[in-house]
């Protein structure tokens, strides 16, 4: 032994756990097995408290009472009656009148004798001395006398003293069987002893077991077992009704009044239980078998049961019971049968048994009832069975309970598993924020080796306000979750919590590193990879923040910036040396930066800085810093150094300004600064020409993307002279013009550029195309002399697919007048797309439109590509034109296109002919068409309708002196190639 600090002993441990060891045992095992065994040798061995005899059964004379008659004459019909020992009523509820004989008393006997009557359907009895007919008394459910009175299941007669013949009438409702027993008074006394008894230890031991099953279903919230509590202390009303003890229900006797439908309703509610009770536990197993739906059927016949129960008489009530749930028990006996074959299944086995005493005992008894087998009855009856079904039926519940209790610990063993293994941190919380349990992982995730109740706190790990937060969270709705951050913030988690039971029930997730993905994620959405700094996206969003404090009033800057010379690095030295001067020209532009002002790469070598409340002379000086930094010091890679020259064009944006507009604007004024003229830096401050350049574009654009995108549009001519018979032509060039609401004309640069950005110069190219035609359809009488009228094209028409096909669609509505269109394609444009250059001209050629190459010259492939192009005309480009004669080499250029044009079967249009010089050298070098300001500006269209020839446009007297001496020959020939007769309209 141990002697204890506190004074007391201790036993050792070894030797208390063989105590409870022992004790377990006892109250295990033995006491269990000693009282079954006691109970079945004083059941077998023991005589009985309660000895009675079987009495006295008499022989009755039976007369049914089929209309009103009195004693007299019952009891002389009576005389003449053949002894029965006993008479069944067959469901009839006629009175019946019977006559009996009764044994003489025992002369030692202490008490009368009593007359016992024991039918338990008997409604009332009344009975009369046969011999002097004296009445000995009646009795009734509601009320008795001293001398017959209710008594066991029945009735019974005492009087002072027994007549030699009795007759009496009594009245019967259900299956009754008329007998009669004649007692000695003591043992009579005995066995109604003994039936109260065995009747309070049959409500007694079913009501407890009933309680007991209930109380365990409402604390383990069990609906099954609240049915199987119910349906128990039905059934025992069954047995009690089979055994007559129905009269009285917890000692209290039942009012006779409620007596036949108390009877009806438990028979009908015992079945609709049973029923119940057995689809709860069956209803998976029953859908696999063929007898789901005849169930279904019996289930609803339940209720026409429930409704005669209350309304119909108890005799028509009970054959409708009787045929109902014969067809209920034999198709659940047979679902059963089917289960138990399938799934050998213990709980249908033992709910078999129970449905087999209990139909057996009730075909006994409806058998017993119509066919007076007497003997059935003695065999088998509702009161064992009853008792019987009811212990069958308690070993299946039983059964049921231990599957899900084996079930219950199957899943709590696997939750367990589950809590001990599994990646994610369980944990639960009182409400002060003490770590009651843990699982490892959480444990591990928090460092620790074991869990404290009461000292392991929450707070030990995280911020104490994270505490009060997940408190109010949780509170607030059933699951909440929240990121939170360990103490040392090196560790991020997830946790998602609900209150249960006075207690934080809540999941730990570890998502450092999955933060850290996502982090990088976002890092790499917004950010160039290379330079680290922002990307487009990047900076469109830092653009979109900063926009929002222009309105309340702060200034914002936007700068753009292109490298100079950088892609030289790229070629001749490589990416990665390119590379590397973009990651230090970042770094030196981030050096020059203040707070909040931010880099984006939106190209290769061109950058976007954003530049919040930042006002436009902070924002110069900061640019002009970027500027020296970027080309002030060479930059090292390796053994090299690479010069690079940055230009900068600087913006101040205004409220409302998208952030494309204000990058396209910047971009333009970098690129005036890329012109050298302004050391690196052009600065294009609020309301400045340059931006209501581009105001007037966007609303350019904006008004060709509506629905009246031509209004305001008209047409002007300038006249193209022929250098061989200028006065029997009158060729020209239609122009587009723009009209504005306040009658301003306005040049048509700015709208073409605005459409060919905005992608709709295949709107203006088509109304030019169709006006021209149809306004050559409308005045072909007076353009006798007119042989080719050119208009030009757009570029990005041409590479337009809709608009080729409206195109020709156009040209097929006026194919009579398409021979005197040229259609003007850009040299630059044409050689772009070689194919589908070609592919368009031999398509409009089939329409008899004649193709003449814009700008000729101006490219640096046009010789090498001029074979594959199939023009009529080579349109010089004007700056070979422009002082002529002060550049030897533009006459030479000009003179090889023109005998290049002519060997290929060409004509040739000089433009900008500014003088009478440029002219005539022209005409001595060849060149078939002039164009320009020597011979006329552009005219209204209504005023070429009125000359009969280019050259009357002509206002210049030297112009016109050296026109005469070109006009000698009296007829223009024909354009070779070209397809234009001159004599012909």
């Amino acid at each position: 032994m141990q002697f204890t600090l506190s004074g007391r002993w201790k036993l050792p441990g070894l030797a208390q756990r063989a105590l409870d060891l022992t004790f377990q045992a006892f109250a295990y095992y033995l006491i269990p097995i000693a009282i079954g065994v006691v109970s079945i040798v004083a059941l077998m061995c023991w005589d009985s408290q309660y000895v009675t005899g079987n009495g006295d059964a008499r022989a009755i004379r039976v007369l049914r009472e089929t209309m009103p008659l009195s004693p007299a004459v019952a009891n002389a019909r009576l005389r003449d009656a053949v002894p029965v020992s006993y008479a069944d009523t067959h469901l009839s509820e006629e009175p019946v009148w019977f006559r009996f004989s009764t044994r003489p008393r025992a002369a030692d006997a202490i008490a009368a004798d009593v007359v016992e009557f024991p039918s338990r359907h008997a409604v009332d009895v009344a009975c009369w001395d046969a011999t002097t007919l004296q009445p000995l008394g009646e009795a009734s459910r509601e009320r008795g006398m001293p001398t017959l009175f209710a008594a066991r299941a029945g009735f019974a007669l005492q009087p002072a003293a027994l007549p030699r013949d009795v007759l009496c009438r009594g009245r019967f409702a259900g299956p009754a069987r008329l007998s009669v027993v004649q007692w000695p008074g003591a043992e009579f006394d005995q066995s109604v002893e003994d039936y109260h008894r065995k009747s309070g230890l049959l409500d007694g031991g079913m009501i407890v077991l009933a309680l007991f099953v209930l109380i365990t279903a409402l604390i383990n919230r069990e609906p099954l077992y609240v049915l199987f509590s119910g349906w128990l202390i039905l059934n025992l009303r069954i047995g009690a009704l089979s055994a007559g003890w129905d009269t009285q229900w917890l000692g209290m006797t039942v009012p006779a009044q409620w007596m036949l439908l108390g009877r009806s309703l438990t028979i009908a509610l015992y079945g609709v239980s049973t029923l119940t009770l057995y689809q709860s536990l069956f209803r998976d197993d029953l859908v696999k078998t063929r007898w789901s739906i005849p169930l279904r059927i019996t289930q609803w016949a339940c209720v026409p049961l429930l409704v005669g129960a209350i309304m119909l008489p108890y005799g028509v009530f009970l054959p409708m019971l009787w045929v109902i749930m014969a067809f209920g028990f034999s198709l659940m006996t047979l679902g059963l049968l089917t289960i138990i074959v399938r799934s050998r299944n213990r709980v249908a086995g033992w709910f078999a048994a129970s449905f087999a005493l209990t139909y057996v005992a009730s075909l006994a008894e409806v058998v017993s009832a119509a066919l007076g087998m007497h003997q059935v009855l003695n065999v088998i009856n509702s009161v064992t069975a009853a008792l019987a079904s009811s212990l069958l039926a308690a070993l299946a519940v039983a059964e049921q309970m231990r599957m899900e209790t084996q079930k219950r610990r199957e899943a709590q063993e696997k939750l367990e598993h589950a809590f001990e293994a599994m990646p994610l941190g369980l944990f639960t919380l009182d409400m002060y924020g003490n770590i009651v349990s843990a699982n490892p992982a959480m444990r591990k995730m928090l460092g620790i080796d074991e869990i404290v109740p009461g000292r392991t706190s929450w707070k030990q790990f995280f911020a104490d306000s994270l505490w009060s937060e997940l408190l109010e969270k949780v509170h607030l709705r059933s699951d909440a979750e929240m990121q939170i951050i360990s103490r040392d913030g090196a560790q991020r988690f997830m946790v998602s919590a609900t209150l249960a039971r006075g207690r934080v029930e809540a999941v730990l997730q570890d998502v450092t590193e999955q933060y850290r993905a996502t982090e990088q994620l976002r890092f790499m959405a917004n950010n160039d990879p290379l330079t680290k700094v922002f990307n487009r996206r990047g900076i469109e969003k830092m653009f979109e923040g900063a926009a929002q404090l222009l309105n309340a009033g702060k200034p914002l800057a936007l700068a753009y910036i292109d490298l100079d010379r950088f892609k030289l690095i790229n070629d001749l030295f490589g990416h990665a040396a390119g590379d590397e001067v973009l990651k230090q020209v970042c770094e030196r532009m981030e050096l020059t930066l203040a707070g909040g002002q931010k880099i984006g790469r939106v190209g290769g070598d061109e950058f976007v800085i954003v530049m919040p409340d930042t006002a436009i002379p902070l924002a110069s000086l900061i640019c002009r810093g970027i500027v020296d930094r970027i080309g002030g010091t060479p930059f090292r890679v390796g053994d090299k150094a690479f010069h690079v020259r940055g230009s900068v064009g600087l913006i101040e944006v205004s409220p409302g300004m998208p952030m494309k507009d204000a990058v396209s604007t910047a971009d333009r004024a970098c690129r005036e600064a890329k012109g050298g003229h302004s050391d690196g830096l052009v600065v294009y401050e609020r309301g400045s020409h340059a931006f209501q350049e581009r105001a007037n574009e966007l609303n350019l654009v904006a008004r060709l993307s509506g629905p009246d995108a031509t209004e305001g549009m008209f047409l002007e001519m300038q006249p193209i002279m022929s250098l061989s018979a200028p006065y029997e032509s009158l060729n020209f060039e239609v122009l587009l013009r723009m009209r504005e609401a306040d009658g301003r004309v306005s040049p048509a640069g700015p709208l073409i550029a605005a459409a060919e950005k905005s992608g709709r110069a295949g709107v203006i190219d088509r109304w030019v195309m169709a006006t021209t035609l149809g306004w050559i359809e409308a005045n072909l009488d007076s353009l006798v002399n007119t042989r080719f009228v050119c208009m030009n094209l757009s570029g990005a028409s041409l590479n337009d697919e809709r608009f080729v096909q409206d195109t020709l669609d156009v040209l097929s509505r006026y194919m009579h007048v398409t021979s005197r269109l040229c259609i003007e394609i850009t040299e630059s444009v044409a050689l772009h797309d070689l194919d589908n250059t070609r592919r368009f001209i031999d398509q409009v050629r089939n329409f008899g439109v004649k193709v003449a190459l814009d700008d000729f010259g101006a490219g640096y492939t046009s010789f090498s590509y001029l074979k594959e192009l199939p023009a009529d005309v080579l349109k010089i480009d004007g700056n070979f034109i422009v002082n002529i004669n002060a550049h030897p080499a533009n006459v030479a250029i000009v003179e090889a296109i023109v005998s290049l044009a002519g060997n290929l079967g060409m004509r040739t249009i000089a433009e900008w002919a500014e003088d009478a010089a440029t002219i005539r050298t022209l005409a001595e070098i060849g060149v078939d068409y002039v164009q320009g300001y020597a011979v006329a500006r552009s005219q209204p269209a209504d005023k070429l309708l009125t000359a009969s020839s280019s050259a009357s446009f002509i206002q210049a007297d030297d112009v016109l002196r050296l026109v005469r001496t070109l006009g000698q020959s009296a007829n223009e020939p024909d354009l070779l190639g070209f397809g234009f007769d001159e004599h012909l309209l």
